[in-house]
């Protein structure tokens, strides 16, 4: 397998991480936060932890890598959860209006690009901070994870239409 690849392939797993911070922010991870816990980087460092073996010094790498992206991506994630708040509204509104749910997707296609952009940041942080062999479990971890989402998503086409 190439360099080139190979730094895609375990780009690709890490921003699966930094997605997976999100996605917990979004839901659950508010709520422990506000209750002492930790937020979504604490089950991140946790994860990553569990899975690469990271050391004690890795993983307050990780969590000032988080703590200094954190005020970047939070107001992203605001506008992202505002906007399709407000696609909902919309399209619920009994006066569809496409123009408008046009413009609403355009801003929330951007704050997700540039949310995008962040994860991948954040991504290419905590792979520099891994060891050789903590890069190669990562990438065994995407590669299992790309064949089971190919294989899951094989599932749904052959399934018969209803």
């Amino acid at each position: 397998m190439t360099a080139r690849r190979f730094k895609v392939l375990v780009a690709g797993l890490l921003i699966l991480v930094a997605g997976g911070a999100v996605a917990l922010s979004q839901t659950a991870g508010r709520h422990m936060y506000h209750r002492g816990m930790g937020g979504p980087e604490h089950h991140m460092i946790g994860f990553l932890t569990k899975h690469l073996d990271l050391t004690d010094a890795q993983q307050s790498q990780v969590k000032n890598i988080f703590a200094q992206e954190k005020p970047t991506i939070q107001p992203l994630m605001q506008q992202v959860a505002q906007s399709r708040q407000q696609l909902m509204r919309e399209a619920t509104s009994g006066n569809f209006d496409e123009a408008r749910i046009r413009a609403v997707a355009s801003q929330q296609s951007q704050a997700e690009t540039e949310l995008s952009v962040e994860h991948a940041k954040i991504a290419s942080q905590v792979f520099n901070i891994l060891t050789p062999d903590q890069k190669t479990k990562a990438l065994q971890m995407l590669q299992n994870h790309e064949q089971h989402m190919q294989e899951h998503m094989q599932q749904g086409q052959d399934s018969p239409e209803e």
